[in-house]
């Protein structure tokens, strides 16, 4: 049996979750794509406290333990926002895919390259 693209499930999963709540990220004007967009930053900047609530960071504190389990979870809720974001800006999974395999290209070459100038140039092509 053929299974399916793991990406494009994962994208259509959360497109359906989000139709599901009432969230459509199709035909949004400016001003409603500009909202979804602070909506999920915000989510996921909360996702991150919380992930990061999930190690000992507090090194005053002796109490506290690293919860691998919710850290996971953690990392799987910040890619539902992810995805939502991306949706969003209107990217499908092969957009994101190709847009990450030009991406990580740009960033070998600046480790190849020793990194030592930012040039705004290097991702306009992405």
């Amino acid at each position: 049996m053929n299974q399916p693209d793991r990406l494009e499930e994962i994208w259509r999963l959360q497109h359906a979750l989000n139709e599901r709540i009432g969230v459509r990220t199709e035909g949004l004007s400016e001003a409603e794509r500009i909202h979804w967009i602070l909506n999920y930053c915000r989510a996921m900047s909360q996702e991150i406290a919380e992930l990061t609530d999930s190690v000992p960071w507090k090194w005053w504190a002796r109490y506290q333990r690293f919860d691998e389990q919710n850290a996971r979870v953690e990392v799987v809720d910040l890619f539902h926002f992810l995805i939502s974001l991306a949706q969003v800006l209107g990217m499908t999974a092969e957009d994101l895919y190709q847009a990450y395999l030009k991406k990580n290209a740009v960033n070998f070459q600046r480790q190849e390259t020793g990194y030592t100038a930012k040039d705004e140039q290097d991702s306009r092509h992405i």
